[in-house]
């Protein structure tokens, strides 16, 4: 065991260094997200920034799609003891504020994206209700998540052209989760093999001018929900309100799964049903180049050396859509009861599901 800055707090969950986890499976992360847009179809940009002390790696991305452009930076390095140092290359998180305010770097570097953001919380951040999924006889999710909506400031550089942002139209959500979820180079699946592959999901994170509404939902293979959250959390710190099982209609484009609109139902226990009426504006493929999958040689806490590796990729579409494929992370217009919101239009139709008759 080694010592580290962190060990000087006194926010020690278990007789150990804080350097290590209380459980030694391989697959505990502790992870940032954000997502920055103005609303529309004009821009967004995606960052993350995980550790995975079991594997003794730490990474980073960011991913924006701009006009024709899908571009994503990467890094990655030697996790080391010091688990406050957030530090990847270009990239780093400040909280400057917990819960509150952060910033996000990622600073000038050969791969034509750059930027420096601070965050600033709309709503209290707000803890989801803990997912859990086990898999032939395997835990293969084990985590919680804070949310929270909030604007941003800062500047955007892509290629040769600088984007001011400014909180009056720079908007977005952000997530931090921590627990068991798969990562690292991939295993033999052994029994795992027999799972049916399925991931039915919806995550609508809504920000209207003094509250929010945040959705999750997730069904299995039969249509069973695995997860579901629905509540309304107002600005001024007022508790938050149960909105009921939400139901969820996409509406796909014909002869694929992607959505083009989709309406969520609320159902108050003791209130009015509404309809929340959704548009996704503009969507990004979060698992191309990013790590949430999809490349062989780069996934999230894979290692990739003692670092930092800092990489660049560059797609274009539509010559590139083909490439275009997996979790969608869109900007999303929310309408309800005669209010406009913007957030995250996060879904995944794979594999079987009673809604498919194909």
């Amino acid at each position: 065991m080694a010592l580290s800055p962190l060990d000087d707090y006194p926010v020690h969950q278990a007789a150990q260094v804080m350097r290590h986890v209380a459980t030694s499976d391989r697959n505990f992360y502790d992870r940032y997200y954000f997502n920055c847009h103005p609303g529309t179809d004009e821009l967004m940009l995606i960052v993350g920034l995980g550790q995975y002390p079991n594997l003794g790696v730490t990474d980073a991305f960011a991913c924006v799609r701009h006009q024709d452009l899908h571009r994503v930076v990467r890094a990655s390095r030697e996790l080391g003891p010091d688990r406050m140092d957030t530090a990847i290359g270009p990239f780093r998180v400040e909280v400057v504020e917990g819960l509150k305010r952060l910033r996000v770097v990622l600073e000038p570097n050969e791969h034509g994206l750059s930027f420096d953001l601070l965050w600033e919380g709309t709503i209290p951040a707000t803890l989801e209700p803990r997912h859990f999924l086990r898999w032939q006889e395997r835990v293969m999710f084990d985590s919680v998540r804070l949310a929270q909506t909030g604007s941003w400031s800062g500047n955007i550089r892509i290629g040769e052209q600088d984007i001011p942002v400014t909180p009056d139209r720079w908007q977005g959500t952000r997530d931090r989760s921590w627990g068991i979820r798969p990562v690292g180079e991939p295993e033999p699946p052994g029994i795992q093999a027999k799972n049916p592959g399925t991931f039915y999901w919806l995550y609508t994170p809504m920000r209207f001018d003094d509250h929010a509404i945040l959705c999750i939902v997730q069904e299995d293979e039969r249509g069973r929900r695995v997860l579901e959250e629905a509540v309304r959390v107002w600005s001024d710190g007022r508790e938050e309100e149960y909105l009921g099982r939400p139901d969820y209609r996409p509406v796909y484009a014909p002869g694929t799964r992607d959505v083009v609109e989709a309406t969520i139902t609320f159902a108050p226990p003791g209130g009015k049903p509404f309809d929340v009426h959704c548009t996704p504006l503009l969507p990004v493929h979060l698992m191309v180049g990013t790590g949430y999958g999809l490349e062989p040689d780069w996934k999230h806490g894979m290692y990739q050396g003692a670092g930092p590796v800092v990489q660049g990729v560059t797609y274009r579409l539509p010559d590139d859509a083909a490439r275009m494929w997996g979790l969608v992370d869109a900007v999303g217009r929310f309408e309800y009861d005669g209010l406009v919101g913007h957030g995250l239009y996060e879904y995944w139709a794979l594999g079987p599901h009673p809604s498919f008759s194909e």
